[in-house]
């Protein structure tokens, strides 16, 4: 599995990291602005991400942005959000404005922090990415 985790804060970042590297090659971006060019290389690539953990509150380009963005790229690409990589929101932004904006924007999952480890992998197996 092909996976990028998107998050600013190194201590969010390195716990996700850690969590899913168990389950498969995890890329990391600190902004929406690295992520939408980690996917839009990957596209290009033919090896589109499986999973990708996307924070809302980033410098750059926030998370709302960066999910509008991603699910635009896979569009152009013929590829639809249905099919496209599962996005899981990762944040402490838990106000029903930003969750309703996130499932507006297609992401398939919201989950607030501190991110459970074992949330956020039976959120996963749900996808069934992994067993």
């Amino acid at each position: 599995m092909r996976i990028l985790v998107v998050e600013d804060d190194l201590t969010s970042r390195m716990f996700l990291q850690e969590l899913l590297s168990k389950h498969g090659n995890v890329h990391v971006a600190i902004n929406g602005a690295e992520a939408t060019e980690a996917v839009r290389i990957s596209l290009e690539n033919g090896k589109p991400y499986n999973l990708i953990c996307l924070d809302i509150m980033m410098p750059e380009m926030n998370g709302q942005e960066a999910l509008r963005h991603i699910r635009a790229m896979e569009e152009e690409n013929g590829i639809l959000s249905s099919k496209g990589a599962k996005i899981i929101m990762t944040t402490s932004m838990a106000d029903l404005k930003n969750v309703t904006e996130a499932y507006k924007n297609l992401c398939d999952a919201y989950i607030t922090k501190p991110v459970n480890g074992n949330k956020l992998l039976e959120e996963i197996r749900k996808f069934e990415l992994v067993v």
